[in-house]
């Protein structure tokens, strides 16, 4: 049984600062076990460079990050993803030229007792992942650049949870994508949820926040105006803590709500 009153991660006033300017400005929040969490807002709102002090692409200057309730210490990359931590980028980062198994143990490749390339074992792990997360994707042979724009992210995502992410950050995983594309991309979230993995979700289109995202949290000029649950308020509400700082009746305010 999952354990959702304990957050899988607590960022708690975080700061960081650019060149005197300040990105972000004592951002707080929380994710728990098999939420999505969507983060909103202009360009510049400072929400993917929130994310990136997560992924250890940069260091804060200032604040806390606690993983599971214990404070955590992230500096790089490679400190994130020891505490479970991955992000897929809307590009995807994903080799073109090489197949789905190829891609999952990019850097990471598994060799037999003779010291070469266990081809075999590869790509039963990659069928036994995708299996679980995407049952109708059969195109283990073809190079990824052959694929959908959804089976693409479902080679991305599966790369993820295949070294036990247990925390994703999402950066606009359905920019360009059509209505079927996107339909199996929430398919995906889905199916990561219900195992209890925990979703940062980067996006500029509501339906799809809307569609997706348990609860919202709206950033502008660095700081975080507030905090909701989507069933609490519209979309609107949401528009008009993106655009204007203002918190509806529904939504918990940051240190960003403007005063009305």
């Amino acid at each position: 049984m999952l354990d959702t009153k304990t957050p899988l991660v607590e960022l708690q006033d975080i700061s960081i600062s650019f060149g005197g300017v300040r990105a972000v400005e004592s951002a707080s929040m929380a994710l728990y076990p098999g939420e999505v969490l969507a983060l909103l807002g202009h360009n510049g709102a400072g929400k993917s460079t929130l994310v990136k002090i997560l992924s250890g692409a940069y260091k804060r200057d200032a604040g806390t990050i606690r993983i599971d309730g214990k404070e955590a210490t992230i500096n790089n990359p490679r400190d994130a993803k020891a505490y479970g931590i991955e992000t897929i980028y809307q590009t995807l980062a994903v080799a073109d030229n090489v197949d789905a198994a190829a891609n999952l143990f990019l850097g990471r490749e598994l060799t037999t007792a003779l010291g070469t390339l266990d081809d075999a074992a590869m790509e039963s792990r990659t069928r036994e992942v995708m299996g679980r997360l995407n049952p109708n994707f059969k195109r283990f042979k073809e190079p990824v650049k052959a694929l959908s724009g959804g089976q693409r992210q479902s080679v991305a995502i599966a790369r993820a949870i295949l070294f036990n992410a247990r925390i994703l950050i999402m950066d606009e995983p359905t920019a360009a994508l059509g209505p079927q594309e996107t339909a199996q991309v929430g398919d995906l979230i889905k199916q990561l949820k219900s195992e209890g993995i925990g979703i940062f979700l980067i996006s500029h289109d509501i339906h799809d926040v809307f569609d997706l995202a348990d609860r919202v949290c709206v950033m502008k000029n660095g700081e975080v105006v507030g905090t909701a649950n989507t069933a609490d308020v519209t979309k609107d509400e949401v528009l008009g803590m993106i655009i204007l700082g203002k918190v509806p009746a529904g939504a918990t305010p940051g240190p960003g709500a403007i005063k009305v």
